[in-house]
Order: C-alpha cells, then sequence, then structure tokens
C-alpha cells in the first residue's frame, strides 16, 4: 500500500495551525517579538511576514519591543480596582514617565496592566517578574518601584519593603509565585 500524498490545503492548514503556539514560544523565550524572530517563523512556515504580524497583533499578548528589566503588572481586576491598582499605573506615568505597554527609556521598567492575577484576596497586587506584592497602596508601591531602580553610586538596590499583613498573618509573599 502506497502514501497518499497529502494535499497542498492540508499543508497549509497545518503550517497556519502552528503559527500561534510558535508565537507563544518565541514570546516566552525572547520577552518580546522582534523582527528577526518574525522573519524567522515566515522562512519556516512558508507564510508570510504580514500575515503573521497580522495573527501577532490581534492578540495583546505580544509585545513587539523588548521588555524592561524589572516587568510590572498591574492587575485591574475587580478587587484590584476596587483597591486602587488603577493608582499604580498613574504613578508609573508621573514618576517613570510610562504608561501601560511602555518601557522607560533607559529599559529599566516595562508596564502593563492585566486583568487578573488571581489573588483577590490581597488586592490590590502588582507582581514584578513573576513576584506577586499584595495589599499594596501608592506609598508602598512607590517604594518598591525605587527599591527596584539601581542606585546612583552603583550598590545593589534595597529589598523591597512589605505591605501590610492580613489578620491571618499571610503577608505579601503568602499568594502564588505567577
Amino acid at each position: 500500500m502506497t502514501a497518499r500524498p497529502v494535499p497542498v490545503r492540508e499543508k497549509v492548514r497545518e503550517r497556519r495551525t502552528s503559527l500561534l503556539p510558535l508565537l507563544l514560544q518565541v514570546h516566552e523565550a525572547e520577552g518580546y517579538l522582534s523582527p528577526e524572530s518574525i522573519t524567522r517563523l515566515s522562512r519556516q512556515l512558508r507564510i508570510s511576514e504580514n500575515e503573521i504580524y497580522g495573527v501577532a497583533t490581534f492578540h495583546p499578548q505580544f509585545r513587539f519591543r523588548p521588555p524592561g528589566k524589572y516587568r510590572i503588572q498591574v492587575c485591574l481586576g475587580n478587587s484590584c480596582h476596587v483597591g486602587g491598582g488603577q493608582n499604580f499605573t498613574e504613578a508609573m506615568k508621573i514618576h517613570k514617565g510610562i504608561g501601560e505597554g511602555e518601557t522607560t527609556a533607559d529599559g529599566t521598567f516595562s508596564l502593563e496592566g492585566v486583568a487578573c492575577v488571581g489573588c483577590c484576596a490581597m488586592a490590590p497586587v502588582v507582581v514584578v517578574n513573576g513576584e506577586v506584592h499584595g495589599r499594596m497602596n501608592r506609598v508602598t508601591f512607590m517604594r518598591l518601584i525605587e527599591s527596584l531602580a539601581p542606585s546612583r553610586e552603583g550598590t545593589e538596590p534595597s529589598p523591597a519593603p512589605a505591605a501590610g499583613k492580613s489578620r491571618d498573618g499571610a503577608g505579601p509573599d503568602a499568594g502564588p509565585k505567577m
């Protein structure tokens, strides 16, 4: 019995269905989708770069510029919003000159607003490079940001301040690492 050749349409469909998982892999590995990675995927999958950009720009989780050293995710879910989470994005705009989806000129900070982090009991929540910081307010948020920024003397940044503890004794590190 001989193998039946796969029709051209099937091959094209297979290439297109593998695009999104490959974009996710590249984004995870590099932190963003670079023009070089788009070109590489275009050649590998034999899909135009325009089509790849069309798919990638449709999905809001993809970045097209390198992230900062500190990736700050501000939870904007219901509990965090009610708790003042939007104040953190305003503070970054005022003190660091960046809004959501932007990176500081020196590449130190990236700011993202996220729908929900899943730590509503600790609201409002900020995630920095995967580490959850809960029960934040504008003051503790700015202390956290300043503790991350490199000092002018070239020494290591000071440790991040802890936000308040809950009645059950769980502090900001009680939640899951994201």
